[in-house]
């Protein structure tokens, strides 16, 4: 009889919060090397773009079709195969010869990527129910600075010879990874026996009976559309307005790192004030950042002022982003214990379903209206997360609400 998962031994938080970074890292190699990117294919910002949107749609499919396994297989071996399959994708991608094949190798790159989120809910598992804000903002620590010290690594990597280096030796980090979960990870079986199908269709029984895991996607789509639309025109900024390039965008990777340093605290503020606390700073923080981005650009300010404004910006609207990540994933993760892959698959398909979004409109609206646009469409997608939050059902208690029973088990 296999023992069940608190019986187990536990591999570190900080391990599982690595196995993160260098996962969803992949998915970000890509932005600041857009302007390169189009350079060495011949084509315009607003195509090459739809490269960094190529990704964020395989990882929205990833994460649908593939995280729910972890409430199937048996996590361990399921985090060896992905990693192993990212570093496939990332090694094709270097080798593209033209665009259509390089968003194709993205879309590959995006999907199996989606392993991160196999990973995070294991976090909980970890640790007493008291201190799970606390678990996962340490987990999240770990994915945030992957998401943000990946654009430093690919400008600086990039600037030893080209964009394709970066994802050859991307591609050795993931498959490092797979004999290092082997020997770090226990066995992870899933906490009850059920087909995929089934784990399938329990998903619209979650959104359907869930109401505050429908709310928490919502309001975190919307801000991760938000979040996204400046990362994807950081290096069409700095480029049009002072000629720099794909090294100066990754560096504000990590500038945002000391934002995204805020989850550890997010997660026991969570604990401590609830979810919707902390969602409320959080939202307030992201629109703040995105004012005073806006504002610097259009006063017209000296290069110095610029980027000094651009460094604080960027702080700013990492803390924000990373609070009402953490606080969402929180309290999604005390809905139903026994269905945390599958509560993560809903919400982190949304997420990145938003991010996506972003990303595409903020590719499309650079055209046309440069930043004064993309800031528009930032603050008018954080002002729809502020009215989903401002609307949402406070009778549910976000702090101390009493974990349900799988849903699926009950339809």
């Amino acid at each position: 009889m296999t023992n069940p998962p608190t019986s187990a031994p536990r591999a570190p938080l900080s391990f599982l919060g690595l196995a993160c970074a260098v996962g969803v890292s992949t998915m970000y190699y890509n932005q600041p090397l857009l302007l390169e990117m189009a350079h060495s294919f011949h084509v315009t910002a607003g195509s090459i773009g739809f490269v960094a949107v190529a990704t964020q749609v395989g990882y929205a499919v990833g994460l649908l079709t593939f995280v729910p396994l972890g409430d199937v297989l048996e996590r361990r071996s399921l985090m060896m195969k992905m990693y192993a399959a990212v570093a496939i994708a990332l090694l094709l991608v270097s080798v593209a010869p033209n665009l259509t094949l390089l968003i194709a190798g993205s879309v590959l790159i995006g999907l199996f990527a989606s392993v991160t989120h196999v990973a995070l809910p294991i976090a909980p598992d970890l640790v007493s129910h008291e201190q799970r804000g606390r678990a996962i903002g340490t987990v999240m620590t770990g994915l945030l600075l992957g998401i943000l010290l990946a654009r430093t690594f690919a400008g600086w990597v990039s600037a030893l010879r080209d964009w394709r280096l970066v994802f050859i030796v991307a591609a050795v980090m993931n498959a490092a990874f797979v004999p290092l979960i082997w020997k770090m990870m226990p066995v992870l079986p899933p906490k009850q026996k059920l087909h995929y199908s089934d784990a399938m269709r329990s998903l619209w029984t979650l959104i359907r009976t869930q109401p505050l895991l429908r709310e928490s996607s919502i309001v975190g789509g919307l801000v991760f559309a938000s979040f996204s639309c400046f990362w994807t025109t950081l290096a069409f900024l700095l480029h049009s307005q002072y000629g720099l390039g794909a090294g100066v965008a990754g560096t504000f990777g990590v500038v945002g790192a000391a934002g995204a340093l805020v989850a550890p605290l997010a997660g026991r503020l969570s604990d401590k004030h609830g979810s919707r606390w902390v969602i409320s700073v959080g939202i307030a923080l992201l629109a703040g950042s995105y004012l005073m981005l806006w504002g610097s650009v259009a006063a017209h300010a000296s290069m110095t002022l610029h980027i000094i404004a651009l460094v604080i910006g960027v702080v700013i609207l990492d803390m924000g982003a990373q609070m009402t990540q953490v606080a969402n994933q929180t309290r999604i993760f005390g809905l139903v214990p026994s269905a945390r892959s599958r509560l993560n698959t809903v919400y982190m398909t949304i997420y990145f379903s938003g991010a996506a979004i972003g990303s595409a409109l903020a590719t499309v609206i650079w055209q046309h209206w440069q930043w004064n646009g993309v800031s528009g469409l930032a603050l008018g997608l954080i002002t729809l997360a502020a009215l989903v939050h401002a609307t949402g059902r406070r009778g549910i208690d976000d702090h101390n609400h009493i974990p349900a029973k799988d849903a699926l088990l009950e339809a």
